[in-house]
């Protein structure tokens, strides 16, 4: 195996995939297995992802008496608020028992009682315990090292430091991307197949749980190509991260009201139900933070005993900041977490560009609809990027008529209808002025700052049309030469994206909240796609 860009020279490869999380990795495992010559171009280092950072766990029915399949199926289907996929839900509930046991049989070690079972938490809008936990809240870190390890024993080439920018399309879809490496060349990478596994977009914010390398980039790659993006103004904002100056914000994991611990207002009152839905507590937090005047509530986990044996890792961080759990409430806000939307795709992974295919947080199957279940994002990164596997290794290049595509093919099915977004809005570039003094790093600061003042946790028309505003203002490079720049220019990318369909969606669902428009409209049950290939 080699680990160098340049081996991508001759010939390139079967199937190159752009990201390292547990969705990447998982196809590049199997379909190296499978004998296809496999590539994984990352920007950072393999073992960097939002993967490791995953602190919940993987959300499965694995033969517990008292649940089932269908009441995972009806928990997802609650907190997606009307637009998840029936038939995509349906297949996460009941394939994500086998991709838990093929993983743990991986090498992936997850925590047991002392009879040997499985152990298993609750979490928010889970009406079960069925959330498997590795070292307390240390799950993404343990599904990252087995994949990580299986991927550098398997794959033909692994190109760390490498940063896809533009997709190569020709009559026959997708042929492979340009890159740029870390002289900031520009590096052709041929190959039959793309997936995009990059992840979410939390970097667009502030305030957010997502590593630095969030920034959106396969969403920006799918977007310049006019490939169909929908849903992304369901930015989720994880209501437990903890108010501190660190970034990112160290997430005090779902997993700690499971086991009890209670959110309290400045006078030390609960307000709100800790095991709703996240979007639910979140909104609560912010009317509390709004009516008392302060930036962030308490989560009360004295009562929860032996803290630092069932949480190491959160106890680590803690006591980082100088916090003892077991003697004083923690300080938390909302932040940015994860992105539902993404890149649309049929069950099987494959998008509208023949030869390109999307898996994990980057994509859109339509199994998170307008708010992610907890702990349910692994199980999706599990599940598609196996079927992706699958259907790659069978022949399939384009989509078929499944999943929340079907009405591309005149198919309804049970999929939501897809409203498209104007073009005059979906296509307006940004203005690039080449004479600003302000360094790449600032201006990513600002658009971060404008994003999280105008597109939050509540939103309002006046704020979004601001935000656009503002974002139009921001000097970007046309031509990025380093990852840094690149980085910029996709954030702006997404953030255009996500401040029209807020401004366009003239409702409160799950995770998008208008404060002009608070109640649920059934006429706003469709996809917002941007993108207008057929």
């Amino acid at each position: 195996m080699s680990t160098a860009a340049g081996a991508f020279d001759e010939g390139g490869v079967d199937v190159v995939i752009v990201g390292s999380g547990v969705a990447g990795l998982s196809v590049a495992v199997r379909l190296a297995d499978a004998g296809l010559a496999v590539g994984v171009v990352t920007k950072a280092e393999l073992s960097v992802s939002a993967t490791r950072w995953a602190q919940g766990g993987v959300a499965a029915v694995l033969g517990a008496d008292e649940d089932s399949t269908d009441l995972h199926l009806a928990d997802t289907l609650a907190a997606g608020a009307g637009l998840c996929d029936v038939e995509a839900v349906r297949l996460l509930v009941q394939e994500g028992p086998r991709r838990v046991e093929e993983l743990i049989a991986l090498g992936a070690v997850f925590d047991r009682e002392a009879s040997g079972s499985l152990s298993r938490a609750r979490e928010g809008g889970h009406s079960r315990a069925r959330i498997l936990h590795a070292g307390g809240a240390a799950t993404g870190a343990e599904v990252e090292r087995a994949l990580v390890d299986a991927t550098w024993s398997s794959a033909a080439v692994v190109a760390e430091g490498l940063f896809a920018w533009e997709l190569m399309v020709g009559d026959d879809g997708v042929e492979g991307l340009i890159a740029i490496d870390a002289s900031g060349e520009l590096v052709e990478v041929r190959a039959r197949h793309v997936v995009l596994a990059t992840g979410g977009a939390g970097q667009l914010y502030s305030v957010t749980t997502n590593p630095s390398e969030a920034t959106g980039d396969g969403l920006a790659l799918a977007l310049r190509a006019g490939v169909p993006v929908a849903d992304v103004e369901f930015m989720q904002f994880h209501p437990t991260a903890l108010h501190h100056p660190s970034m990112p914000r160290p997430l005090l994991s779902e997993a700690l009201r499971g086991h009890g611990a209670v959110l309290r207002d400045a006078s030390g009152e609960r307000f709100v139900d800790e095991l709703a839905p996240r979007d639910v507590v979140s909104r609560a937090m912010v009317g509390v933070m709004a009516t008392d005047g302060t930036e962030h509530c308490w989560l009360d986990a004295t009562g929860l005993e032996r803290f630092d044996e069932r949480f190491p890792t959160i106890a680590r961080e803690l006591a980082a900041a100088g916090l003892d759990p077991a003697t004083e409430w923690l300080p938390i806000a909302p932040a940015a977490h994860h992105l539902a939307g993404g890149v649309l795709t049929d069950v099987d992974g494959a998008t509208q560009l023949d030869g390109l295919w999307a898996a994990g947080e980057v994509a859109d199957v339509g199994v998170h609809g307008a708010n992610r279940l907890a702990s349910n994002s692994l199980l999706e990164g599990m599940v598609f990027g196996a079927r992706l596997a699958e259907a790659l290794e069978g022949g399939q290049r384009g989509s078929r008529a499944s999943g929340v595509v079907r009405p591309f093919f005149g198919a309804d099915g049970g999929a939501l209808p897809l409203e498209h977004v104007p073009a005059e809005m979906d296509e307006a570039p940004l203005v690039v002025r080449e004479d600003s003094a302000m360094g790449t790093a600032a201006r990513r600061h600002e658009l971060q700052l404008l994003m999280t003042r105008h597109a939050g946790v509540v939103r309002t028309r006046e704020g979004l049309l601001k935000g656009r505003r503002e974002l139009e203002q921001l000097e970007t490079s046309a031509e990025p030469t380093t990852a840094a720049e690149a980085e910029l220019a996709n954030l702006a990318t997404v953030a255009r994206a996500v401040l029209v369909a807020a401004e366009l969606r003239t409702e409160s669902r799950g995770s998008h909240v208008r404060a002009e428009f608070p109640d649920r409209d059934p006429d706003w049950e469709r996809r917002l796609v941007h993108g207008r290939m057929a």
